[in-house]
């Protein structure tokens, strides 16, 4: 069965429903038969209610990873003060407590890109949660600071499975009407679990509090049995019944999704089978590479682990007094605006918001830095100091107006859409393996930004490093709009094809 038959019979199936409505007939009259009407019409008998429930179980995941990336902001202070000396964190020991699981992502998303293509992305993201819940466990029974970076290392590992997998588990099951919203739950769940554990950190212990985070992943294990594998991989390992079946669960009984599945079927027997190293000379291949690696790079390189790691001291220069209250307010609006740019990244497009993002950033760590220039006018050293300084005090709202400027602006942008474009770009024969190179990326960024960013205030001056990381989402800005493409409303086989330099199927 190819893609022209099944073609012919939804439009003939369109076109009887429409004999039944005069009004439809006419409107049928003045619209030539083709590709965009063929998808009008077979979206038209979609329902979505399965694929939001799909989308839920899978996005534990990010959820779970939220809650790893924000666990080391309370345990950190607990264990840094515990009375117990072999658990206790010194500043050294500290800083390996954090930045540790970035070690572990990178791993794991080499590991995540084995795993989707050889054992599918639904397993892969059930077996994902085992790391996540062994990880918390093993910091629940730490009896010293070794067992604590395990612990922290395996929900690393977990965490960059699953920032790989969850995307492309995604845009492979959702459709081109709503792909973008549901991608960029991703990101909103990230945001969610962060919040969520400075919430719960306010009123729990380390030892609790790591109980709380292991209750997502546990979720994730038990609500991915429900949901089907997505159908492209189905159809790359030439299961056509198990795909259609898969379809029909997401797209509802009413649906064609015998045209769906011929389309992708036409798709996936264009490109081939497996990954050969010739596959690099190909335009389709290299150029969603290298934009989705660039992503992932300018990413890390906006600064945002920086405006986080000084939240806290700004909301100090401010005179809020509650540094774990000042969390919870960074974490707030990261949601809002992670949930907005949800809501609007199939109408705005991905490419005018990474865009706005990068510029509202840009701005936003300029000011930084002259807030930064300002204040360091009465100390001596290259590094920026805390310690009140009275007459700098109507300085305080230069910096909360530039962190919740950059804040609103990496949500709405560079935050989610790195991660949907990445999901999005790749043909399905290469996508385990660029999507893993995509994660290695931006987790060993992560990594390289964390550890040296005192080196870089010792070298460049504080205001020299943020205007560094200005130049940076300046330089994000330029790439995005010379050569990022914009893919909302598109199939992930026509943008493949665009690629190639033809029409996709």
């Amino acid at each position: 069965m190819d893609i022209q038959s099944e073609r012919r019979r939804l439009l003939d199936a369109e076109d009887g429903d429409q004999d039944a409505d005069q009004d439809a007939d006419q409107d049928a009259d003045q619209d030539p038969p083709g590709l965009l009407s063929e998808q009008d019409a077979y979206l038209s008998k979609v329902t979505n209610r399965n694929l939001y429930l799909a989308t839920l179980a899978c996005v534990l995941g990010p959820l779970s990873f939220g809650f790893v990336l924000g666990y080391s902001s309370p345990a950190i202070p607990e264990l840094s003060r515990i009375a117990d000396p072999r658990l206790r964190l010194d500043g050294d020991q500290a800083s390996w407590f954090g930045s540790i699981v970035t070690v572990g992502a990178a791993a794991g998303g080499l590991l995540g890109g084995w795993m989707v293509g050889s054992i599918g992305r639904k397993l892969t993201l059930m077996f994902c949660s085992l790391p996540f819940v062994f990880g918390f466990a093993v910091i629940i029974a730490a009896q010293n600071v070794w067992m604590l970076y395990a612990g922290r290392l395996l929900t690393g590992l977990a965490s960059g499975v699953t920032s790989l997998v969850v995307p492309l588990y995604i845009s492979e099951m959702a459709h081109e009407r709503v792909r973008g919203t549901l991608g960029s739950c991703v990101q909103l769940m990230v945001v969610l679990g962060i919040m969520g554990v400075y919430l719960a950190g306010l009123y729990l212990d380390w030892r609790w509090l790591a109980i709380c985070s292991s209750i997502p992943p546990t979720l994730l294990m038990v609500c991915m049995c429900f949901v089907p594998e997505t159908p492209r991989f189905l159809l790359s390992r030439g299961k056509r019944r198990e795909a259609e079946q898969a379809l029909r669960f997401l797209r509802g009984l009413d649906a064609p999704v015998e045209w769906e599945c011929a389309r992708i079927e036409d798709a996936c027997d264009e490109q081939g089978a497996g990954l050969q190293m010739s596959d690099l000379k190909d335009p389709g291949v290299y150029k969603p590479l290298v934009i989705g690696v660039m992503l992932m790079m300018f990413q890390q390189m906006t600064g945002i682990n920086a405006i986080m790691f000084y939240a806290e001291n700004i909301f100090e220069r401010a005179h809020f007094k509650e540094s774990d209250l000042a969390s919870v307010i960074v974490g707030l609006i990261q949601v809002v605006f992670t949930g907005v740019a949800a809501l609007i990244m199939d109408r705005a497009g991905r490419k005018i918001l990474l865009i706005i993002s990068g510029v509202a950033m840009a701005i936003s760590t300029t000011a930084f830095g002259v807030y930064f220039y300002l204040m360091s006018g009465l100390h001596s050293g290259p590094q920026m100091s805390w310690a009140g300084e009275e007459p700098h005090g109507d300085l305080a709202w230069l910096a909360l107006a530039s962190m919740a400027v950059f804040i609103t602006g990496f949500a709405l942008g560079w935050g989610p859409i790195p991660w949907l474009v990445m999901s999005e770009v790749f043909p399905s024969k290469v996508r385990g393996v660029a999507s893993a190179a995509c994660v290695l990326t931006n987790w060993s960024m992560a990594f390289l930004v964390t550890k040296t960013f005192q080196d870089m205030m010792g070298l460049l001056t504080s205001a020299g490093t943020f205007w560094l990381f200005s130049s940076m989402c300046l330089l994000n800005v330029l790439f995005t709009v010379v050569f990022v493409p914009e893919t909302k409303g598109k199939t992930l086989e026509q943008i493949e094809a665009s690629f190639r330099g033809s029409s996709g199927p």
